[in-house]
């Protein structure tokens, strides 16, 4: 049986304030690179409508120099509310590039100053902004004046065990004008490795009066209740729990909704979503979707009997057919009893 404090449960049930936007889920889908294009939100959004969404990041310097703006910015119109990530290290391009995003239809703009990623930090991108306090103050006063969206941040606590700067980081980005501060509870040395260490989130909202979402491990439903009730977070975002899953976000707004944990969906049902996914991606893409479509496929083909062979085949798909006949097949297997 999981609970939430009464106090924190009263909290968590109103909505999400974020400056001037209101959010009413507590649950957020994480930007990932290569992941979360039109098609995943899509999918992440049909089990949880009212959660906020965030596009792939978006380099600020390749918008400056390109007259059509990336596909990755994509917007569907219906699918509010929408946040626009964006990286780099000059507050100009940064300010340019929020303009652009509002224009394209964001909610609100978010700054990634946590990815661990070596061509992104060594050009002053990501966490290495945690190692530039002075920076990153003046990425988010530029682009907090040049939009009249919420500005946010996501960044870890620290660069390694001995710069875990955190505390007075995230005090600079809310003087800054930051209305949310989403913390990854791992440094940029862990990069994914290890567990998240939950606790600094706790002393982040301890220090904050903004918003403070909670971000890593967050696996399952059980987890996120965990979290939340470590941290005492306004909300959790999910990241690579939703990797081939994307009921995570809907199942842990659904539990801070009603108390009830929904029946988790069958390999027949997760693999029925794979097929979805696979032709979307196509139609959305094209080759190059099929490309992508490999290691969503691969994400989604565990947890029953055949899995680990069928994953190993769908990695190698030239076209949406092999795929689906694959899938077909271990459905069909799958609906025998085999599992």
């Amino acid at each position: 049986m999981i609970t939430l404090p009464p106090t924190l449960q009263s909290r968590l049930s109103k909505p999400l304030q974020i400056g001037s936007v209101e959010i009413k889920s507590r649950v957020l889908q994480s930007p990932l690179s290569g992941v979360t294009d039109l098609v995943f939100r899509r999918l992440v959004r049909r089990y949880a409508p009212d959660s906020m969404m965030y596009t792939e990041m978006v380099s600020a310097t390749e918008l400056h120099h390109v007259k059509e703006l990336p596909k990755l910015m994509e917007v569907d119109p219906n699918e509010r509310p929408i946040s626009i990530q964006l990286f780099d290290c000059r507050p100009d391009f940064l300010a340019e590039a929020a303009q652009k995003a509002v224009g394209e239809g964001a909610d609100t703009i978010d700054i990634n100053m946590g990815c661990p990623v070596n061509k992104i930090t060594k050009k002053g991108g990501g966490s290495s902004l945690l190692r530039q306090p002075e920076v990153a103050e003046a990425i988010v006063k530029e682009v907090a004046n040049a939009v009249d969206v919420p500005v946010t941040v996501k960044t870890r606590i620290g660069w390694n065990d001995e710069e875990i700067t955190i505390l007075d980081f995230a005090k600079i980005m809310q003087d800054a004008g930051a209305k949310m501060i989403t913390v990854h509870g791992r440094t940029r040395a862990q990069g994914y490795n290890g567990n998240a260490r939950w606790q600094w989130i706790a002393r982040v909202k301890e220090v904050l009066d903004i918003p403070v979402i909670a971000n890593g491990d967050i696996f399952s439903v059980e987890s996120a209740i965990e979290c939340l009730q470590v941290t005492g977070a306004d909300g959790v975002m999910c990241s690579r729990g939703t990797l081939g899953y994307p009921f995570l976000v809907g199942e842990i707004d659904y539990f801070l909704r009603t108390g009830e944990i929904l029946p988790s969906p069958t390999p027949i049902q997760r693999l029925e979503c794979a097929k979805e996914h696979l032709r979307a991606l196509y139609e959305y893409k094209g080759k190059r979707g099929i490309r992508q479509a490999r290691k969503h496929m691969a994400w989604y083909a565990k947890g029953f009997v055949g899995a680990a062979d069928l994953r190993g085949k769908l990695t190698l798909i030239e076209n949406v057919q092999q795929g689906i006949e694959l899938i077909d097949s271990a459905i069909e297997q799958l609906g025998r009893g085999h599992c």
